[in-house]
């Protein structure tokens, strides 16, 4: 069973705005069917540092709900997220990458054997983002972005960019690629992306590690956005809520240019299969990388918890919780807070049954 350490998010502080109305976000029931209100304690997870603004407004909306419950979030980035599960440090995590056999087998060491519960609660465009003056957006090609990640096309002005792009004045300024420098779900992504569209040119098998030596990184999702508004002449690729005012490139895809934004990126996960072979509380997704009319590059965010927690109040704050995230109101929440993609009743349905049999035991 999972030997919790509420201690291990530190203090948290407590979340700001984005709360619902305490009739509106499940205020007497949440989707998993746990009364809302009654629930008490101090839940503490941790992980993927792209879902922070989602978790912020999910946090706020429970405990609004909840007045007496506390939820902690440490976005430490997925693989610390996924560890810190796989150890027993959170009583539930988020990933921006499925966990893999290995992970599998240190979760079920915690949740017991088939009680890993995960399944997709944020789902988000991520963008690619650059900062060069006067230019607020720009076409490229699969090739084009991943010779550019590669550091392989060095320049703005490069003919490839400028090839896309003919009514954009480019400026022969040095591009400077900015990546996670810890392990990421959000770089795992970026990379299953450019291996399926361009595997001739981006030939390294995804992994959370950037493979590329040399190049400018930054920790977590905010410090890469940070690094690349801090010079010019950057590009990066991050969670595109939080990527401000940088500028974003629309992405190759189908004969056409596809900018991102919530509705595109839903468009993949809806048309995207289950993966197959996984636990019936198992719910990951194969992205189909290249629909046209969608955006492509698609971070789909899981959530991970376990069937079983050694005490009741922590089996119903980890089902209170999920219950609201996977509903229609948390999910209308982390939408407004992060433009997020909202999860289709369909995926909703099917991942429910594992939240409603969370249990003490």
């Amino acid at each position: 069973m999972l030997a919790l350490s509420l201690a291990a998010c530190g203090s948290d502080p407590e979340p700001e705005g984005n709360a619902s109305d305490t009739d509106a976000p499940g205020s007497s029931e949440t989707n998993s069917g746990e009364e809302m209100g009654s629930i008490s304690g101090t839940l503490s997870g941790g992980g993927a540092s792209s879902q922070e603004a989602a978790m912020n407004a999910w946090r706020a909306g429970f405990q609004q709900a909840n007045p007496d419950a506390t939820v902690n979030y440490d976005p430490v980035g997925s693989g610390g997220g996924r560890t810190g599960f796989g150890d027993g440090s959170y009583a539930f995590a988020g990933s921006d990458a499925a966990l893999d056999e290995d992970e599998i087998a240190a979760a079920e060491a915690q949740c017991g054997e088939g009680g890993v519960i995960e399944f997709p609660g944020y789902v988000s465009p991520v963008a690619v983002a650059f900062n060069l003056d006067g230019v607020d957006s720009l076409n490229m090609s699969p090739e084009t972005i991943a010779n550019v990640f590669l550091g392989e096309i060095t320049s703005w002005d490069d003919e490839a960019i400028a090839a896309d792009n003919p009514d954009v004045e480019l400026p022969g300024t040095t591009i400077t690629v900015v990546h996670r420098s810890d392990e990421s779900g959000t770089t795992e992504n970026f990379e299953e992306y450019l291996h399926t569209v361009a595997p001739d040119i981006w030939t390294a098998e995804p992994s959370g590690v950037w493979p590329v030596d040399g190049q400018e990184s930054a920790q977590g999702t905010s410090g890469v956005v940070g690094a690349a508004q801090a010079g010019q002449g950057t590009i990066t690729y991050a969670d595109a809520s939080q990527v401000g005012g940088l500028g974003t490139v629309a992405v190759g895809v189908g004969g056409e240019f596809v900018p991102y934004s919530a509705e595109a990126a839903a468009e993949v996960v809806a048309q995207s299969p289950r993966t197959e072979g996984t636990s019936d509380y198992v719910y990951t997704i194969e992205l189909e990388r290249d629909i046209a009319g969608t955006y492509p590059i698609v971070l789909v965010s899981y959530s991970l918890a376990c069937t079983s927690y050694p005490d009741e109040e922590t089996a119903e704050l980890v089902k209170g919780f999920l219950g609201y995230v996977v509903s229609e109101e948390g999910q209308q929440a982390s939408a407004d807070a992060a433009g997020a993609a909202p999860l289709s009743d369909t995926i909703r349905e099917a991942i429910l049954p594992g939240i409603e049999s969370i249990s003490a035991g």
